[in-house]
């Protein structure tokens, strides 16, 4: 979209980025899970040893949405591939187009890095974005389930408890 630009997000984007995972997480019903600040947005995005890469959407100069992803591997594939684990656009803004395009702009990373791949998870009611994904070719992978560790379960299975 002519009116649509995506640009690699900046360590001055922490607080932006962090304002639409606040609204992310508000949609996704999760509000109190965000445990991040500004300060842990830029250090984990924008640091030295930053895993994980970020781009803005805008319109006539506003940011409108963005964009966390990072690559993974396949063994199957002997390749990378790249995991979207956000992808964000205002509610006002969803329906413009700026959503395919920040999510085409992606698999034309994909692409253009010989990535085998391009996937991420969505809310199983998350029907708008199901749709979304869809449209654009996305098959789910239903018989795949997601397995998580975190907070005290992931310390005390590391120490072997």
């Amino acid at each position: 979209m002519a009116d649509v630009h995506i640009r690699p997000a900046t360590a001055e984007d922490a607080g932006l980025i962090l304002h639409f995972i606040r609204e992310l997480a508000i949609y996704e019903k999760a509000e109190s899970s965000v445990q991040t600040d500004e300060a842990g947005i830029r250090a984990s995005l924008f640091g030295a040893d930053a895993k994980a890469q970020a781009l803005v959407c805008e319109r006539d100069g506003q940011a409108i949405g963005y964009a966390v992803y990072f690559y993974n591997y396949s063994t199957w594939l002997g390749r990378n591939g790249i995991y979207l684990e956000d992808l964000y656009i205002s509610p006002e803004q969803r329906g413009s187009g700026a959503g395919k395009a920040l999510l085409q702009h992606i698999a034309r990373l994909a692409v253009a890095q010989g990535c085998g791949r391009f996937e991420w998870s969505v809310l199983d009611w998350n029907t708008p974005a199901i749709e979304f994904y869809k449209a654009a070719g996305a098959v789910a992978q239903d018989e795949w389930t997601v397995y998580r560790l975190q907070g005290d379960a992931l310390r005390k299975f590391a120490e072997g408890r």
